[in-house]
């Protein structure tokens, strides 16, 4: 942020180089910060991130992505919630897009994937 001058908007996305990485691009978002009640803001500044990220992966030619559970953990977003949104707007862009392209959902917390898990069947 201090080399650019600004700090990035939230819900929105910027690829740069994997460098040493075993990929080619690492795809940045800030995802909304929840403190206090849910709103429908929140949810769609997360819905934006992970759109944003599945366009910037497909101009750049990328195949595949992997999410992480943005916004949850430190970020306060209700992991329920944030799974569902995660998982309906991939399916969303994807169908509206004609997407092909594979998408990981990538967790680290056993209630993380039991969610997504259940999510997904």
């Amino acid at each position: 942020m201090t080399a650019q001058g600004y700090e990035e908007p939230t819900g929105q996305a910027k690829i740069t180089p994997a460098y040493n990485l075993p990929c080619k691009y690492v795809i940045h978002t800030v995802g909304p910060i929840v403190e206090g009640r849910l709103t429908r803001r929140h949810c769609a500044l997360l819905e934006s991130s992970y759109r944003s990220c599945l366009k910037s992966a497909e101009e750049h030619g990328c195949k595949s992505i992997a999410f992480c559970c943005i916004s949850t953990g430190v970020f306060g977003f209700p992991k329920q919630e944030a799974a569902e949104i995660a998982i309906r707007t991939v399916r969303n862009y994807k169908k509206e897009a004609g997407s092909g392209i594979q998408v990981i959902f990538n967790v680290f917390q056993d209630e993380d994937r039991e969610i997504y898990q259940a999510l997904l069947r």
